[in-house]
């Protein structure tokens, strides 16, 4: 891997304290600021192309990433995204060739005590390093086709949908 591409978009991993009604906005990005403080050993580039909540997503933003994306020669691109509609955006960018892109974001905000978020960027720099070229979704410690994973809002994490049914984790 050269240099990381990474675009973010906004969405929950990128969300700050708004005001005392427990309201909140996305703000800056916050993979950069993770990144420097473990000291990435590899070349990044980011692009803060959007900061919307993934619910607030269409279509025409959904084309802004594909197209930023094919008008940079990386090969790995790392995307942060709201959870909610990060399936959508997965779906949207396929077929780009040789690029490994993997999709990855937080169920509770980067700068939050416990958040998920630096989880989730360990695990979406080092799958963006090893799958096969295509689009993935990361969370949760797992890599996912987004053909077959659906976030459950009730159990808040992603699981695998396998012939249209859900595939519930076994218990120990």
């Amino acid at each position: 891997m050269n240099e990381l591409l990474i675009i973010t978009t906004g969405g929950t991993i990128d969300k700050v304290y708004f005001d005392a009604n427990s309201d909140y906005e996305v703000g800056e990005p916050e993979i950069g600021r993770i990144l420097e403080s473990f000291s990435a050993a590899f070349r990044y580039r980011v692009i803060p192309l959007l900061r919307k909540d993934s619910l607030q997503m269409n279509a025409a933003d959904r084309a802004l990433i594909r197209t930023t994306i094919e008008q940079n020669p990386h090969l790995h691109v790392l995307i942060t995204h709201g959870t909610d509609t990060m399936i959508d955006t997965a779906l949207a960018l396929d077929g780009l060739g040789e690029r490994r892109i993997v999709l990855t974001g937080a169920l509770n905000p980067a700068r939050f005590q416990g958040s998920d978020a630096v989880f989730n960027i360990g695990c979406a720099v080092g799958a963006v390093q090893s799958v096969k070229p295509g689009v993935y979704v990361v969370m949760n410690g797992r890599v996912w086709d987004p053909h077959q994973v659906r976030k459950n809002r009730d159990q808040n994490r992603f699981e695998a949908v396998i012939g249209g049914l859900t595939q519930v984790p076994a218990s120990d």
